[in-house]
Protein backbone atom coordinates (compact mmCIF):
# COMPACT_ATOMS: atom_id res chain seq x y z
CA UNK A 1 0.00 0.00 0.00
CA UNK A 2 1.16 2.95 -1.05
CA UNK A 3 1.75 6.04 1.87
CA UNK A 4 -0.57 8.51 1.86
CA UNK A 5 -0.12 11.93 1.24
CA UNK A 6 -1.36 14.31 3.14
CA UNK A 7 -1.46 18.17 3.59
CA UNK A 8 2.10 19.26 4.70
CA UNK A 9 3.10 16.76 1.50
CA UNK A 10 1.05 19.03 -1.06
CA UNK A 11 2.27 22.52 0.66
CA UNK A 12 6.16 21.04 0.42
CA UNK A 13 5.84 19.85 -3.01
CA UNK A 14 3.61 23.33 -3.81
CA UNK A 15 6.49 25.38 -1.95
CA UNK A 16 9.10 24.08 -4.31
CA UNK A 17 7.28 23.97 -7.47
CA UNK A 18 6.56 28.15 -7.06
CA UNK A 19 10.38 28.41 -5.78
CA UNK A 20 11.63 26.56 -9.34
CA UNK A 21 9.18 28.64 -11.38
CA UNK A 22 10.55 32.17 -9.55
CA UNK A 23 14.13 31.22 -10.04
CA UNK A 24 13.24 30.54 -13.55
CA UNK A 25 11.42 34.03 -13.87
CA UNK A 26 14.41 35.63 -11.93
CA UNK A 27 17.39 34.49 -14.17
CA UNK A 28 15.23 35.76 -17.35
CA UNK A 29 14.43 39.10 -15.52
CA UNK A 30 17.98 39.29 -14.17
CA UNK A 31 19.70 38.67 -17.80
CA UNK A 32 17.57 41.23 -19.57
CA UNK A 33 18.65 43.81 -16.49
CA UNK A 34 22.78 42.41 -17.08
CA UNK A 35 22.11 43.05 -20.83
CA UNK A 36 20.67 46.58 -20.48
CA UNK A 37 23.48 47.23 -17.66
CA UNK A 38 26.86 45.74 -18.46
CA UNK A 39 29.48 45.37 -16.09
CA UNK A 40 26.85 45.65 -13.03
CA UNK A 41 25.75 42.24 -10.74
CA UNK A 42 22.34 41.57 -10.29
CA UNK A 43 21.64 40.27 -6.65
CA UNK A 44 18.23 37.73 -6.52
CA UNK A 45 15.14 39.58 -6.53
CA UNK A 46 14.83 37.66 -2.99
CA UNK A 47 17.69 37.47 -1.73
CA UNK A 48 17.61 33.59 -2.52
CA UNK A 49 20.72 33.54 -4.65
CA UNK A 50 24.38 32.41 -4.82
CA UNK A 51 27.09 35.81 -3.52
CA UNK A 52 29.59 36.05 -5.54
CA UNK A 53 33.11 37.89 -6.39
CA UNK A 54 33.66 38.62 -9.68
CA UNK A 55 37.42 40.11 -10.54
CA UNK A 56 39.48 40.43 -13.42
CA UNK A 57 43.16 40.01 -14.07
CA UNK A 58 45.57 40.40 -16.73
CA UNK A 59 44.44 37.70 -19.08
CA UNK A 60 41.26 36.27 -16.98
CA UNK A 61 38.16 36.65 -15.25
CA UNK A 62 37.27 35.07 -12.23
CA UNK A 63 34.08 34.59 -10.25
CA UNK A 64 33.78 32.94 -7.02
CA UNK A 65 30.16 31.97 -5.88
CA UNK A 66 28.92 30.85 -2.16
CA UNK A 67 26.79 27.97 -2.72
CA UNK A 68 26.17 26.19 0.51
CA UNK A 69 24.63 22.91 0.98
CA UNK A 70 24.75 22.22 -3.39
CA UNK A 71 26.33 19.25 -4.57
CA UNK A 72 28.64 19.74 -7.07
CA UNK A 73 26.29 17.32 -9.73
CA UNK A 74 23.29 19.44 -9.06
CA UNK A 75 25.68 22.76 -10.32
CA UNK A 76 25.08 24.02 -13.72
CA UNK A 77 27.29 26.87 -15.87
CA UNK A 78 26.04 28.09 -18.77
CA UNK A 79 27.91 31.55 -20.63
CA UNK A 80 24.88 33.38 -22.13
CA UNK A 81 26.92 35.25 -24.23
CA UNK A 82 30.76 36.29 -23.44
CA UNK A 83 29.80 38.96 -21.11
CA UNK A 84 27.18 37.30 -19.12
CA UNK A 85 27.57 33.97 -16.91
CA UNK A 86 24.49 31.98 -16.02
CA UNK A 87 24.99 29.53 -12.46
CA UNK A 88 21.61 27.97 -11.20
CA UNK A 89 22.05 25.25 -8.27
CA UNK A 90 19.65 23.04 -6.91
CA UNK A 91 19.55 22.23 -3.10
CA UNK A 92 17.63 18.74 -2.07
CA UNK A 93 16.52 18.69 1.12
CA UNK A 94 16.96 15.44 3.35
CA UNK A 95 13.70 13.92 3.16
CA UNK A 96 13.82 11.63 6.81
CA UNK A 97 10.44 10.39 7.74
CA UNK A 98 8.25 13.33 8.55
CA UNK A 99 8.69 16.62 9.28
CA UNK A 100 6.14 17.48 10.92
CA UNK A 101 7.71 18.64 14.30
CA UNK A 102 9.43 21.82 12.57
CA UNK A 103 8.28 25.50 14.56
CA UNK A 104 10.36 26.98 12.21
CA UNK A 105 11.90 26.18 8.30
CA UNK A 106 13.98 28.81 7.01
CA UNK A 107 16.56 26.88 5.34
CA UNK A 108 16.17 27.32 1.70
CA UNK A 109 15.63 24.28 0.00
CA UNK A 110 15.24 24.25 -4.17
CA UNK A 111 16.27 26.41 -7.12
CA UNK A 112 18.98 29.48 -6.78
CA UNK A 113 20.25 31.33 -10.51
CA UNK A 114 21.35 33.85 -11.15
CA UNK A 115 22.86 35.75 -14.19
CA UNK A 116 26.33 37.43 -14.00
CA UNK A 117 27.70 40.55 -16.06
CA UNK A 118 31.25 39.88 -16.62
CA UNK A 119 33.64 43.21 -16.47
CA UNK A 120 35.44 41.99 -20.04
CA UNK A 121 34.39 39.43 -22.99
CA UNK A 122 35.28 35.81 -22.03
CA UNK A 123 35.80 32.40 -23.95
CA UNK A 124 34.25 28.76 -22.82
CA UNK A 125 38.01 27.45 -24.58
CA UNK A 126 39.88 27.26 -21.47
CA UNK A 127 37.61 27.81 -18.91
CA UNK A 128 38.27 25.85 -15.51
CA UNK A 129 35.53 25.57 -12.76
CA UNK A 130 35.91 24.16 -9.51
CA UNK A 131 33.67 23.37 -5.95
CA UNK A 132 34.79 22.83 -2.95
CA UNK A 133 33.37 23.41 0.80
CA UNK A 134 30.68 25.05 -1.06
CA UNK A 135 32.31 27.48 -2.56
CA UNK A 136 32.60 27.50 -6.48
CA UNK A 137 35.57 29.03 -8.70
CA UNK A 138 35.51 29.58 -12.69
CA UNK A 139 38.38 31.12 -14.54
CA UNK A 140 37.23 32.12 -17.56
CA UNK A 141 40.28 33.44 -20.23
CA UNK A 142 39.66 37.33 -21.67
CA UNK A 143 38.52 37.06 -25.39
CA UNK A 144 41.30 39.54 -27.43
CA UNK A 145 38.93 41.41 -29.25
CA UNK A 146 40.70 43.29 -31.91
CA UNK A 147 39.47 47.02 -32.51
CA UNK A 148 40.40 49.27 -34.99
CA UNK A 149 41.49 47.25 -37.94
CA UNK A 150 43.13 48.90 -40.56
CA UNK A 151 40.70 49.42 -43.82
CA UNK A 152 42.35 48.89 -47.17
CA UNK A 153 41.69 51.76 -49.35
CA UNK A 154 41.28 50.88 -53.18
Amino acid sequence: MAPRRGVYSFWRDFDEMMNEMRAEMEGRFQSLLAESAPGRTFPMLRGEGPRVDVYAHDDEVIVVADLPGADKDNISLRLINPKLLEISAVQKEEREGGKEGYAMRERYYGTMKRVISLPAEVKEEGASATFKNGVLEVHFKKEEIERGTLIPIE
